[in-house]
């Protein structure tokens, strides 16, 4: 367990936090919130590590972490979200898929929204499961998605709101592949243990929702 170089397909290296279960095990990249690479992330990623999976979290942000909203709006709002999913995500995949039988993409926020991108626009992914996120459909159409997806989301939620996370659904649904999608009544980062939103009977629904659907698919 500890931070690691891997390489990007373009051939330049990004650094994560990998947290191992061994080899031949499952495998899922864990993409982080637009606060960074912080040791919340990290403890998820040792978290699936203790349920059997390698764990892979990627440095989005290139080691720069913050707890001001504005800063972590500022560096969201700076992220190359192209490069986020074409490069680093896709190297941290290709990277576990070295270790591991099958790998899977998750994240939370600003990592929901790329694990839709990554499962729309990377090879190499068995499935997705994105929490509170969903990227502009310019960056990933829905239609494209073609694994399987469980979505968990919130009912309180002013940035991935109701009518977002609708008509994500209606687009894959539509192209045939319908997603699982489970609203919870609590509020946007409800999964984020320590965080003002954390609701403990939600995250844990999710987290066991999680495990069984990757617990089927990889």
């Amino acid at each position: 367990m500890g931070m690691i170089d891997f390489k990007r397909p373009d051939g330049s290296s990004c650094k994560g936090y990998l947290a191992e279960a061994g080899k031949g095990k499952p495998g899922i990249i864990v993409i982080q919130e637009w606060w960074g690479l912080n040791d919340q992330i990290k403890s998820v990623a040792d978290r699936f590590a203790s349920a059997g999976y390698n764990a892979l979290a990627p440095d989005l942000y290139k080691g720069r972490v913050t707890q001001d909203p504005d800063e972590a709006n500022h560096m969201m709002t700076g992220l190359d979200f192209v490069g986020a999913s074409d490069q680093d995500i896709a190297g941290a995949v290709k990277h576990v898929a070295d270790l591991s039988r099958k790998v899977g993409v998750m994240g939370f926020c600003l990592g929901g929204a790329l694990t839709i991108a990554a499962c729309a626009r990377v090879s190499g992914i068995a499935c997705g499961v994105p929490y509170y996120g969903v990227p502009p459909t310019q960056l990933a159409d829905p239609a494209k998605i073609k694994i399987p997806i469980q979505g968990h989301f919130a009912n309180q939620d002013d940035w991935c709101t109701p009518k977002v996370v609708d008509e994500f659904a209606a687009a894959m649904t539509k192209a045939g592949n319908k997603p699982e999608v489970y609203r919870y009544d609590a509020a946007h980062a409800f999964a984020k243990d320590g965080g003002a939103a954390y609701d403990a009977a939600a995250a844990k629904q999710a987290w066991d929702r999680t495990l069984v659907f990757l617990g089927k698919h990889l």
